[in-house]
């Protein structure tokens, strides 16, 4: 739990340090350069294991050989990852950032929605309740936007902050099947897909170059290199690998490990408050709370 709560605060500070890059900021030039710096830590990883094969590496650090239909597999998680993170920088650019946040934190019930979909899952009746309960909450949320003037119905930012969690929920269940039934180790998922988001997110990055040194150049939000684009990937990678050394430990229970990192967005929302001087914070914290207890339900009691 220890472990889960500080994957927590760094998955916290982690969306804070996104909001801070990409305020007033080059979307894509601040998305390159983020997976550029996990890129390197992975290669450097990469590399290391390959000149060292004889050292005994932790399992959360352990990359798998694989075959070229596993890479092919991992380009396609982070095509998927891309996508979604491209459209989230954009929403997180455009909204408050105690609006973006809880947003994102309603992706367990995207993924049960897609588990029911296409896999042939049923919800138990306390899971109809934490639907009902996320959705009650996430209403209540876009009541409290509407007074700082967001329209939930109406604002591109909010359709695109929801269409970037459902894709993240698409890579979730993708994921399930990338660890479960390729059986490749978290480590050998997290590097690969990390040395991929690289070329995925060079067309954006070059597309942005282009519209600015036209002959008519675009109107376009200029880049300015701010030390903390640099720290946005360290902050994830960090909070990954809590959360898998604490699902490694035999007595861990996923069902509490889960919802307990959700409460990543609570670390969000304060600091983000605190940063920007947002308004309706208690308001927004009850309306996350109740996100939180409807996301609860959702993971603890599967059938």
């Amino acid at each position: 739990m220890v472990l889960t709560l500080i994957s927590a605060s760094l998955l916290g500070l982690y969306d804070v340090t996104k909001k801070v890059s990409v305020r007033g900021n080059a979307v894509p030039i601040v998305l390159l350069l983020s997976v550029c710096v996990g890129a390197l830590i992975w290669s450097a990883l990469l590399l290391l294991q390959t000149a060292l094969p004889a050292m005994d590496w932790p399992d959360w650090l352990r990359v798998d050989a694989i075959d070229r239909w596993g890479h092919l597999a991992l380009a396609g998680k982070s095509v998927l990852v891309g996508v979604s993170w491209t459209l989230a920088f954009h929403a997180l650019k455009a909204l408050p950032l105690s609006i973006a946040a809880p947003i994102r934190s309603t992706s367990p019930l995207w993924t049960l929605f897609i588990a029911i979909a296409f896999l042939g899952e049923r919800p138990t009746p306390l899971q109809w309740l934490g639907i009902a309960i996320v959705l009650g909450s996430f209403w209540a949320l876009s009541i409290v936007g509407s007074q700082e003037g967001i329209r939930f119905r109406t604002d591109r930012a909010v359709w695109w902050m929801v269409a970037a969690t459902i894709l993240g929920a698409i890579s979730s269940v993708y994921d399930k099947i990338l660890l479960q039934e390729f059986g490749y180790s978290p480590a050998t998922v997290q590097a690969w897909f990390s040395v991929y988001l690289v070329p995925v997110m060079v067309p954006l990055a070059v597309r942005w170059y282009r519209e600015q040194n036209a002959d008519i150049p675009r109107p376009t939000a200029p880049f300015e290199f701010r030390r903390s684009i640099l720290l946005i990937s360290p902050l994830l990678l960090a909070a990954d690998m809590a959360y898998f050394t604490a699902l490694s430990d035999p007595e861990a229970l996923l069902s509490v490990v889960s919802p307990l990192r959700r409460a990543s967005v609570i670390v969000t929302l304060i600091a983000g408050s605190r940063m920007s001087g947002e308004y309706n914070l208690w308001r927004k914290i009850a309306c996350v709370l109740g996100i939180l207890v409807g996301v609860i339900l959702l993971m603890m009691f599967g059938s």
